[in-house]
């Protein structure tokens, strides 16, 4: 075991529970260790249920080729822990040396006293943050926002609130409304908000969090837009309209996302020329969203020709977008589709599950070896079924998919494979391929 796996180890066990949300441990270490918060570079804080990844990574790319550095803070990770912590004066995930120094010293500053993992590891980025040069931080909500522990940071350039849908209700509340106060926590007096396209219960919410504060709230598909016009993406908002080549990154729903990106980088007195906004969305990396899977172990054990799929998205919000885009391919190029999933005990399958409900083949579900919160491959398939899909449980991932090449030999054709349900799985896929993010 190496020291970066002692270390977290140790840090997660400083609290009894994984998930205990409140800003007064925060605030005590962050003291502890001379308020490194307050000495961060210019920060855009981003929340919300879905699109979080693609929004941030847009903008990181976006920045990045009109020559800024960005930190960037996201969670959780696929691989390897580094990953939630990427350097601006590097361009890089934190290295381990630096990893490792940082969780020290918040080790030592916290004392022994309860903390959670989350919050201790986000104070250690926070160091970071504020010791190693960068123009911008682009700053990912953990979970919720109102008392997420990145939610300490007094005034930020602006506020990007993403989708809202149910998600974390044992945390956040059990309708859109409810969640959305949560997210609206992040609002700060006077700070321009950005929001993706509200549904009717989280509008409100916002709009009252926006005027309370006194902050300006622009909702995409009323202020600003972008849509695909002839294999060309348009931005547009009451001040200007830009030309720019489609997004990288797969799915329709990324055309929401990258307009999302942009308005809030304007927002934030940040967005750059057309010429490099152009660059920066041709470069837009996020691992695990929709990524196709070509070539590698994993990819060798699928069946010869298989075209291969992993996505992280774990909410009946991410269920819905991931479908259309398997049933955009089905109608480009038909293939039969199955799915090779795994899901926390925390979600919700069968809203997951329902949007394939017509459009899949056969579900494998999986156990996911890097978490103990994972449903059993059994209780999955039985959720699967409660969706109206075709369900068999495996004992890993190899399995699920070996026996997809003994049906793609029955069929005599070659089939379409989403590895889905949690990123956790994904991680465990990527890395089995070889292919962690970098």
């Amino acid at each position: 075991m190496d020291q970066i796996t002692k270390i977290l180890d140790r840090l997660l066990a400083l609290h009894p529970k994984e998930i205990d949300l409140s800003l007064g441990r925060m605030h005590r270490l962050l003291t502890a260790l001379g308020n490194p918060e307050r000495k961060l570079p210019p920060v855009i804080h981003i929340a919300g249920t879905n699109g979080k990844g693609s929004v941030t990574a847009t903008m990181r790319a976006v920045l990045e080729a009109s020559g800024r550095r960005c930190h960037v803070y996201t969670s959780p990770h696929l691989v390897s822990f580094n990953e939630r912590i990427r350097l601006g004066n590097t361009g890089k995930f934190v290295s381990d040396l630096l990893l490792y120094d940082a969780l020290e010293r918040c080790e030592a500053a916290n004392a022994g006293e309860e903390i959670t993992f989350f919050e201790i590891t986000t104070a250690a980025a926070f160091m970071l943050f504020a010791e190693q040069p960068a123009d911008v931080l682009l700053l990912e909500v953990g979970l919720g926002g109102r008392l997420d522990a990145t939610n300490v940071i007094d005034r930020p350039l602006a506020t990007v609130i993403t989708p809202i849908s149910m998600d974390h209700e044992k945390f956040l509340g059990d309708d859109v409304a409810a969640i959305a106060a949560e997210k609206a926590g992040i609002i700060k007096k006077g700070v321009p908000v950005v929001s993706a396209e509200l549904e009717d219960g989280a509008r409100p919410v916002l709009e009252r969090v926006a005027a309370r504060n006194g902050s300006s709230l622009r909702i995409y598909g009323e202020d600003f837009l972008a849509q695909a016009d002839q294999g060309r993406l348009t931005f547009q908002d009451d001040e200007e309209l830009i030309d720019l080549p489609l997004p990288i990154l797969n799915g329709s729903h990324q055309f929401a996302n990258t307009g999302l990106a942009l308005a809030g980088l304007k927002a934030a007195g940040l967005l750059p020329e057309e010429p490099d906004i152009a660059k920066g969305l041709k470069s837009v990396n996020w691992p695990g969203r929709l990524q196709p899977v070509t070539h590698g172990p994993l990819y060798d054990i699928c069946p010869q020709g298989a075209e291969v799929w992993v996505d992280g998205g774990h909410n009946p919000g991410a269920g819905i977008s991931i479908a259309q885009f398997m049933g955009e391919q089905e109608e480009r190029s038909p293939r039969p589709l199955y799915l090779v999933s795994g899901m926390l005990t925390t979600k919700d399958p069968v809203g997951f599950f329902r949007p394939f409900h017509g459009l899949v083949r056969h579900v494998g579900t999986v156990p996911i070896s890097t978490t103990t919160t994972a449903r059993t491959p059994e209780d999955l398939a039985d959720l699967a079924r409660c969706a109206g899909l075709e369900a068999t449980p495996f004992p890993s991932l190899d399995a699920a998919l070996a026996d997809i090449a003994v049906c793609a030999e029955e069929d005599g054709e070659p089939p379409r494979i989403l590895i889905c349900g949690s990123l956790y799985l994904a991680g465990e896929a990527l890395a089995r391929n070889g292919t962690p993010p970098e």
